[in-house]
């Protein structure tokens, strides 16, 4: 490889509504893009983005597998959300770089595609009633065959029989409506604690949804095997799993069906490639999680044209946070994510295929944005998980 790819600039861009771009830049101008955030903690990465420049600039971008090691392993700390979303933006953006050298789609370079389209989900409400039902219509007018939900709003450790009838409201207005024609996962979004869990799996199983999500938080994973064996419904986590490592003891013991790595979170591109292939070996399927901007998408659906055990892809098309601002504001070519019956296409175009408008993210950038997480109370005024 030429020296023409040596990384010569990084430059970080934080805009509406929750997001943050890297772009890395090479001596002969070659740019690559990647998006390494964390919801909440958007400066807290930005500054280990900086602090990992120093491991980058000379470097080739092409040495992709050889920087990830670097960036991981070197610091002596490793994993956790800040290092690992930091570390995830620069991957993606040395994989669209080296795309965009060689002319083809990153896909290729992982070993080419399995698939020509991969289906879709986008989220809907569900903390409350009475939003589900048209939201769940326009996504169903936009293309899609398939929504997740949040399964609940906030939760007592130990809920009252009112309040457990009250989350069946939302799922059993969707099928009333549009019966088995619609696939809806439910998102349990670690609000609920292990002494409900089984509770509502029996409230929820008549309704037959398609997958329930993160029954419990990533660090009562120990409690999967119990839920695993009550239910038949396939169970979700990962979003909050952060490595290879961090899915390791659940792949090994089976508790789950579904992983869900972030490719903004979870390592990048090389990383959640390593772990759908861990995950195919146990045949469990992977499903990326998605609430963000246009970067995370596109290296997720590199990911799944690539993984046999890819079964559906998240996006945060008109997801709430996006007030504003959306997936494809920022976008100069956001037919590359146009939905036809429920897919989208293969791309065609080099590296990840998204053309950034930079013009438009220099304007977002100096509005910026401070999002956090909402703080939520039980009735008692005692924390409620969001």
């Amino acid at each position: 490889m030429s020296n023409d790819l040596k990384i010569e600039r990084i430059e970080l861009f934080k805009v509406p509504p929750r997001w943050l771009f890297v772009k890395i830049t090479t001596k002969s101008g070659l740019v690559g893009w990647g998006e390494p955030v964390i919801e909440g903690k958007a400066d807290t990465v930005a500054a280990c983005v900086r602090e990992m420049e120093q491991y980058l600039i000379g470097r080739g971008a092409h040495e992709i597998e050889d920087i990830w090691q670097v960036l991981y392993r070197g610091g002596f700390y490793r994993g956790g959300p800040i290092l690992m979303s930091a570390l995830s933006g620069i991957d993606q953006a040395l994989w669209d770089i080296k795309g965009k050298h060689l002319n083809v789609p990153v896909y290729e370079l992982l070993g080419g595609a399995v698939r020509q389209k991969m289906k879709m989900y986008c989220w809907i409400g569900g903390d409350h009633p009475e939003v589900v039902l048209e939201q769940a219509q326009e996504k169903v007018d936009a293309g899609y065959t398939a929504v997740k939900m949040n399964a609940t709003g906030e939760m007592d450790w130990v809920s009252s029989v009112k309040e457990v009838k009250k989350v069946v409201e939302n799922i059993k207005l969707i099928r009333q409506h549009f019966g088995d024609s619609l696939d809806v996962g439910l998102d349990f979004h670690g609000r609920v604690h292990k002494p409900m869990v089984k509770r509502l799996i029996d409230e929820l199983s008549p309704f037959d949804p398609l997958f329930i999500e993160e029954p419990v938080l990533a660090e009562n994973n120990d409690a999967l095997g119990h839920i695993y064996r009550y239910s038949a419904i396939p169970i979700a986590t990962g979003e909050r799993m952060f490595s290879r490592w961090d899915f390791k003891e659940i792949l090994h013991q089976g508790v789950v069906d579904i992983i869900q790595p972030d490719l903004s979170h979870a390592g990048g591109i090389s990383e959640v490639r390593r772990i759908a292939t861990m995950a195919e070996a146990y045949d469990i399927t992977i499903a990326p999680h998605c609430p963000l901007g246009p970067i995370s998408l596109a290296s997720a659906l590199h990911v799944d044209f690539v993984s046999a055990n890819a079964f559906i892809q998240e996006s945060s098309l008109g997801i709430h946070y996006n007030q504003g601002f959306d997936l494809l504001d920022y976008v100069k070519n956001p037919e590359v994510f146009d939905l036809k019956e429920g897919y989208i296409d293969l791309f065609d175009r080099p590296g990840l295929g998204v053309e950034m408008d930079e013009e438009r993210l220099k304007e977002g950038q100096k509005i910026g944005h401070h999002w956090a997480n909402p703080i939520w109370r039980n009735a008692d005024g005692s924390f409620a998980e969001w």
